[in-house]
């Protein structure tokens, strides 16, 4: 029996789901899990591995058309999971390419920005950002100082992005802006004058990931550029409950990773003459974890069947974004403490979780945010301002 999967809850996948699995799970073992480590220690991630994902099928899979395998949204979270078991960094190219840059495009795009970029999208020939957050907005998007003014037909764009994934290897940036209209969003080709990516150095966590700082400096861009439907904040936030989706399947993974390590590494450290999984304090722990996982996995499904049902809400996707974030968060740091010092070098993925999960807890919405969001619901009374 699977300490992972203690309730056999896979079983509630299809047989598509479960194949889905199956074939992320081989792919991501054997081509991305044996150099994660080395990514990790430099701190970058090959460009390369776009298109094997993209001929694996996983980026804007849960989209329909424009050659995206329009699988359900369950599906799409088990291949969150399984990219997550091996490193958030590679779960996060997957989810700003798909559920961020593609979602934007697909859903608020007009017809010709579709063709032109969702196709290339899917296949990793081409990449895309989503420039939101700013230095100085970060949970409050609304406060934003980016701006896009008209100029004849075009549009020109000026002001900064802050902690934006794939910013240095995008072909396209969403951008969303402050107009005369309200908050608009916009589909910028990286190589368009006035636009720099700087990568963003020093990083202590997720450093299997590219973050980039955009500068938009007098970006002109044609009228076709703008999303035509798209005002306020409801295009943005659409997009990170959709990213957000994706976190809560794939931290799963995370925890799950770092379970399967302790329980291995403790049933084969001697201390004392015998395993350090014999001791109760350890079968304490293990115990703990494993209901941490199988909980957070039953939530993912469970949010995941909502969202098959077209039924899913914001604040349910804030509730599994906390709890299982904060879950794995603390199966993770377990997890380094049994395996003691060994739990602190790149020998073991332990701490490398545990280090991403940080960010992870962060990004699409602080813990803070969603207990407010989770507040607000319960009482009726909004809390943010």
């Amino acid at each position: 029996m699977n300490a992972h999967d203690l309730l056999d809850i896979d079983a509630q996948l299809s047989d598509e789901e479960r194949a889905i699995r199956d074939t992320v799970r081989d792919y991501v073992r054997s081509e991305l899990a044996p150099h994660v480590s080395a990514w990790y220690e430099q701190g970058t991630v090959p460009i390369e591995i776009a298109r094997g994902l993209g001929k694996l099928g996983v980026l804007g899979m849960h989209l329909e058309g424009y050659g995206c395998s329009g699988t359900t949204a369950t599906a799409y979270g088990v291949a969150c999971r399984e990219l997550e078991a091996i490193d958030s960094g590679l779960r996060s190219l997957v989810s700003v390419q798909g559920s961020l840059a593609m979602f934007a495009i697909h859903r608020w795009g007009a017809e010709e920005q579709r063709e032109l970029w969702l196709p290339r999208m899917a296949a990793g020939d081409a990449i895309g950002c989503f420039g939101l957050t700013e230095s100085d907005a970060g949970s409050d998007p609304g406060s934003m100082r980016s701006t896009a003014k008209r100029d004849g037909t075009d549009w020109v764009l000026n002001g900064s992005k802050m902690w934006i994934t794939n910013g240095t290897l995008a072909d396209v940036a969403v951008i969303w802006a402050q107009t005369d209209e309200g908050i608009r969003g916009f589909a910028v080709p990286t190589d368009t004058a006035g636009f720099t990516a700087n990568e963003i150095p020093r990083k202590l966590s997720l450093r299997a990931s590219i973050t980039a700082e955009l500068v938009l400096d007098n970006v002109r861009v044609p009228a076709e550029a703008a999303f035509p439907d798209a005002r306020g904040l409801k295009g943005p936030l659409s997009c990170l409950n959709e990213a957000r989706y994706g976190i809560l399947w794939g931290v799963v993974g995370a925890a799950r990773s770092c379970l399967e390590e302790a329980l291995s590494y403790t049933l084969e450290r001697q201390q004392f003459g015998k395993p350090l999984a014999a001791f109760q304090l350890t079968q304490r722990k293990l115990a703990d974890m494993t209901i941490a996982v199988n909980n957070a996995s039953l939530v993912a499904v469970q949010l995941g069947r909502l969202k098959d049902a077209g039924t899913i809400t914001p604040v349910q996707v804030s509730y599994g974004k906390l709890a299982n974030v904060r879950s794995a968060l603390e199966v993770a740091r377990t997890a380094r403490g049994m395996l003691g010092a060994a739990g602190i070098t790149l020998d073991h993925s332990v701490m490398r979780h545990m280090s991403n999960l940080e960010t992870v807890s962060t990004y699409e919405g602080t813990e803070e945010m969603h207990s407010l969001s989770i507040g607000a619901e319960l009482t009726g009374i909004p809390s943010f301002r």
